[in-house]
């Protein structure tokens, strides 16, 4: 059976699709909402049903049910959408919609991919009919989605919330990724949108990680820690160049005992989507499916019949890069490490916030994944260092680290560290880490040296023998992150911008390798 309806939620008619199998008068309903329905407010009703009943073929075939929606404002759905904003009651008014269907079993299974899997996280604590989720490359911290240490992710929310705020009612927007230089940055929605938008403005205006704001309906709270007592099976999927790596690692470290003795964690070596598309290195059988086949649907069946899941429950299972296997284990972190000097020189550059630098790739915190990296010495705020070649085949596996001891001529500016290996075919980007001297001390005299700490998402890849790494330094990676005034305080409320002189004491400085 195949037909649309619209459901109404808060007086909004939401468009869904309805795919349910053949010969099955009741039967267990897969839940997908999704906003990335462009294409479809081109199309036909009739047209959209026959595309979801092909793209979810396999659900119906292991004799699931396929409940399928546009989210608020986007395709065939009324209202606006404003990310996250409705989520909650959309979500939990299509979970009653189904209830109330004669084709329901009484079980609900959640999949969703990114964004399609925050609207499941937000509808958290989950009723007892709900049975079992696969919920793919999305943090429930939104806090991660936005910040990293208080340092605003252009590259990941800023860019993507400029494309998803009211798409359908105002998609014009005065906006190229230069306007978040806007100074003051809290004029940015007036700016881009000509009109305020009350979320957007408020989360500038936390960049904390542990401030309250976080625990709101506005700022996320609603999916804070929404798995750790789920006590469902919950198929969790990151990959080691996705957006939201260390958020994913941190939702599977915190689940209780219960959930994660009935759950699992996979990591492909891939970006955000999963696949080798646009990645500058191909793995072998690196994508899921390739060596797990429609594991979605195999996870789904198995939390059903009890039989065999895909993945091992409580356990994680990984692609090692450069050893190009897939791993399972507890993942848990090395027992021992190697530090690495980062050399002997004092170095100074000059950090202009008018002319910030760019790098290529996200690497784990950022769209675009990993990259080949332009040659070094390229810009004199960019200092470059290499280690020792390696002396035998080394496997880093868990949270690299790395220690500068630095020193600045303003009251406060920021440091940032990008981790790349050497290649035969380049310098392929692994980590990055950004952080601030007023995250570090109160008072910074100008001057002073001060220790700082950087600590790198997840990774599990193999260093050669006669392989490097190196370490580019700088103050800015625009634009993947609001770059720094060089001035203290909130960075949205800052009005001007300073140059600062930045010195890194590579002699104090070092980087430290979880190693098997």
């Amino acid at each position: 059976m195949l037909f649309y309806d619209y459901v109404i939620s808060q007086d909004t008619r939401l468009f869904t699709v309805v795919c349910l199998p053949e010969a099955i008068d009741r039967c267990p309903v897969v839940v997908y909402r999704t906003p990335y329905v462009d294409a479809a407010q081109a199309m036909t009703e009739e047209e959209i049903c026959a595309q979801v009943q092909s793209d979810f073929g396999d659900y119906l075939r292991y004799g699931f049910g396929v409940v399928y929606q546009h989210c608020r404002g986007r395709g065939k759905s009324e209202g606006d959408c404003i990310p996250y904003l409705n989520e909650r009651t959309d979500t939990q008014a299509l979970y009653d919609w189904i209830r109330r269907q004669p084709f329901y079993n009484g079980e609900l299974y959640l999949f969703g991919r990114s964004y399609s899997s925050s609207v499941h996280l937000v509808a958290a604590p989950f009723a007892p009919d709900i049975k079992g989720a696969v919920l793919e490359v999305q943090d429930s911290q939104r806090y991660n989605c936005n910040y990293r240490n208080g340092f605003y992710k252009i590259g990941l929310h800023g860019n993507w919330y400029v494309g998803m705020y009211k798409k359908k009612s105002l998609p014009v927007k005065h906006y190229v990724p230069e306007t978040f230089h806007t100074l003051p940055l809290s004029d940015f929605s007036q700016t881009v949108f000509n009109e305020k938008a009350e979320d957007f403005d408020q989360i500038l205006r936390h960049p904390a990680a542990d401030d309250p704001f976080w625990h709101t309906a506005m700022g996320g709270g609603e999916s804070y820690d929404a798995l750790k007592h789920a006590r469902i099976p919950v198929l969790l999927v990151t990959g080691f160049y996705d957006i939201y790596t260390g958020g994913v690692f941190d939702m599977w470290n915190n689940l209780d005992e219960e959930t994660r003795s009935q759950s699992a964690l996979v990591v492909s070596p891939y970006d955000h989507s999963g696949k080798p598309d646009k990645q500058p290195v191909h793995f072998e059988k690196g994508m899921i499916s390739e060596q797990f086949g429609d594991y979605r649907q195999k996870w789904l069946s198995a939390v059903r019949d009890g039989k065999t899941p895909p993945f091992a429950c409580g356990k994680v299972t990984y692609y090692k890069l450069f050893d190009d296997k897939w791993h399972t284990d507890d993942f848990v972190p090395a027992d021992r490490s190697i530090t690495l000097p980062l050399g002997a020189d004092t170095l100074t550059y000059r950090y202009n916030p008018y002319a910030p630098a760019s790098f290529k790739g996200g690497l784990s915190a950022n769209f675009g994944g990993t990259a080949y990296q332009d040659p070094p010495f390229q810009r004199p705020d960019v200092l470059t260092v290499y280690t020792r070649p390696f002396d035998e085949d080394t496997c880093v596996k868990g949270k690299i680290s790395a220690r500068l001891r630095v020193a600045s001529s303003c009251e406060d500016t920021c440091f940032y560290i990008r981790l790349s290996l050497c290649t035969p075919m380049g310098d392929l980007g692994l980590r990055d880490d950004i952080n601030q001297i007023s995250n570090f001390t109160a008072c910074y005299r100008p001057g002073e040296e001060i220790t700082m700490d950087f600590s790198f998402d997840e990774h599990a890849f193999v260093i050669r023998k006669g392989q490097k790494l190196r370490v580019d330094i700088s103050s800015s990676a625009f634009p993947l992150y609001v770059r720094h005034t060089n001035r203290k305080g909130l960075f949205c409320d800052q009005v001007t911008a300073l140059t600062a002189d930045n010195t890194v004491f590579l002699r104090e400085s070092t980087l430290t390798l979880p190693v098997e």
